[in-house]
């Protein structure tokens, strides 16, 4: 048989997105109970995803990826959750950088987006976006051509985001910030 493609490497993220590492463990997290109890049952999908969406039939009601909004003021453990989370399940994580993501060429973010999307279900990642309200904020009333692109690339995410076949994870100051379409999207919102 031949082989087939390598996985992606962080090398191919050049530029879209940069691991996230810490030297803390999961014992270090202290964070409220119900708090704790969500990010284990993150754990507990990406254990057992793909055994009860393939080996039990249960594809079919639901989408294979994963979604997960952190939300709370800063410096409440959003972040470090995230890479501990990818460090108990011997997953990368990689924080997508908006900066760099976000274009102001008409197309250029929805294909850099969808490259790192790819990147992470090929490679599986964890993805973690920082500051998510600003990619994944609310659409607005169209009253010029700025506005209408602006809501399609809204849309174009709140597609990928279905789509995805992967874990996200993103992370917000405010959950009120987000477009109620895409929070309906969401499989686990935790308060931090």
């Amino acid at each position: 048989a031949l082989p087939g493609p390598a996985l992606p490497t962080m090398a191919d993220a050049a530029g879209l997105a940069q691991p996230l590492t810490t030297g803390l463990r999961w014992s270090d997290l202290v964070l409220p109970p119900a708090t704790l109890d969500a990010l284990e049952d993150i754990v507990l999908w990406l254990a057992h995803g793909p055994t009860l969406l393939d080996a039990l039939g249960f594809a079919h009601r639901t989408s294979r990826g994963h979604v997960a909004l952190f939300h709370g003021p800063p410096g409440t453990g959003k972040t470090l959750s995230a890479t501990l989370l990818g460090q108990r399940c011997g997953r990368a994580v990689v924080r997508v950088d908006l900066s760099r993501v976000v274009s102001k060429y008409i197309g250029e973010t929805e294909k850099n987006l969808g490259r790192v999307f790819d990147l992470a279900e090929r490679a599986g990642w964890l993805l973690f976006f920082d500051e998510a309200d600003a990619l994944f904020g609310a659409r607005t009333e169209v009253s010029d051509s700025h506005d209408r692109y602006a809501n399609a690339q809204t849309n174009y995410l709140l597609q990928r985001i279905e789509d995805f076949d992967g874990i996200a994870l993103l992370a917000s100051n405010s959950r009120d910030r987000f477009d109620p379409a895409f929070t309906r999207r969401l499989d686990v919102i935790l308060d931090f």
